[in-house]
């Protein structure tokens, strides 16, 4: 019998809803499984900086010492957008704490909400892997310098060639395993760490020759995986330009409550933190309405990659999908279920799946 031990990080607005439905989620899937799961909970964000005035605390941090994979739900509000310290500075030294490096963040049109992609008959279905650790947002120097009658602001792009040829690494693993191509986005043209990614990037392909690999620029990468989605299969870049595609990606799909992600330290089998992508929603806190399609996404993204449950997973991304495209859908998808009339659709389907291929 497998025994994990999962941390919730619920934080911050419609965060601990959505949570909750993937728990339950959870608690059927493990009931088939035959697993243990032994589940604690913490603080992050603006709910820690409530409690301790820290939206990273020790305690957070002790507990994530003893997880195995970590579910977080949503940090930030309006409530702390003038404190001294943001909420969002407790994800990101989240990251920092748990060494992780890679984002993966998957983008997929479901079947029976075509209408809400605005390329409506495109294929619509990718991943991206965005750098974690290093570029604009972590580089030094950085800050303001006053200068007489002006200022002058200062932001330092920084990588280290160890940092790429590990995001790559993976993002090539990836696609050799799933017979994809490999679109490295960059931009070559003007910037230095942009040139060495690029020679990492073939140096590696030598590594792989069976990927095919595209070296394309992030400017004309944007406009074309907005008009050639299908040409984009699996896609690595940097800090910066994974934040904005990874984004760009959510509009394809219609919504970023239907995306998951993983920011993991390694290969599969390994700690990482897995979240949805929507932000914590305030408007529609305690009401009872958040899609949790993200969360539970999350949800399979972890059993697969940190437990190694790979049926699990195939289960859970299977019973959601089957729930978008047959309803009831929550009212950001057009309709008006609640967000627990949501979850027991998806684990009503679950069992229909389960059953399903017991008898087969």
């Amino acid at each position: 019998m497998a025994n994990h031990q999962l941390l919730v990080l619920a934080g911050d607005g419609i965060g601990p809803e959505v949570t909750g439905a993937a728990l339950q989620v959870l608690d059927r899937v493990a009931e088939i499984g035959g697993w243990v799961v032994e589940i604690e909970r913490a603080d992050i964000g603006g709910t820690a900086i409530d409690t301790y005035g820290d939206p990273f605390p020790e305690k957070t941090q002790r507990a994530i010492d003893k997880a195995s994979a970590v579910l977080l739900g949503a940090v930030g509000g309006p409530k702390w957008d003038q404190a001294p310290k943001r909420p969002e500075a407790g994800l990101l030294a989240m990251r920092q704490y748990m060494g992780l490096w890679a984002n993966l963040r998957p983008y997929h049109v479901f079947k029976g909400l075509e209408h809400l992609s605005p390329l409506r008959k495109a294929q619509v279905d990718g991943i991206i892997f965005r750098e974690l650790t290093g570029g604009l947002y972590f580089g030094e120097p950085r800050g303001r310098r006053f200068l007489p009658g002006d200022l002058e602001v200062i932001d330092t792009l920084q990588y280290r060639r160890s940092e790429m040829w590990r995001i790559i690494k993976l993002a090539f693993e990836y696609a050799r395993d799933h017979h994809l191509t490999l679109t490295s986005v960059d931009k070559a043209n003007v910037l230095e760490s942009s040139r060495v990614w690029r020679e990492v990037t073939d140096e590696l392909s030598k590594q792989f020759p069976d990927v095919p690999v595209v070296h394309r620029y992030v400017d004309a990468s944007a406009m074309d995986l907005v008009l050639n989605p299908d040409r984009y299969q699996v896609i690595v870049t940097e800090n910066l330009f994974g934040d904005i595609l990874s984004d760009l990606a959510g509009g394809l799909v219609g919504s970023l409550g239907l995306l998951g992600s993983s920011s993991v330290a390694g290969t599969p089998g390994t700690r990482g933190l897995f979240e949805p992508v929507h932000g914590s929603a305030p408007d529609i806190a305690g009401k009872g309405i958040a899609n949790p399609t993200g969360a539970m996404l999350s949800l399979a993204y972890l059993v697969g990659w940190s437990w190694s449950e790979s049926e699990a997973q195939q289960l859970i991304e299977s019973a959601v999908a089957e729930s978008l495209a047959e309803g009831p859908h929550t009212p950001d998808l057009g309709g008006n279920a609640s967000t627990e009339e949501f979850t027991q659709a998806v684990i009503q389907r679950l069992e229909h799946i389960w059953q399903r291929r017991k008898i087969s």
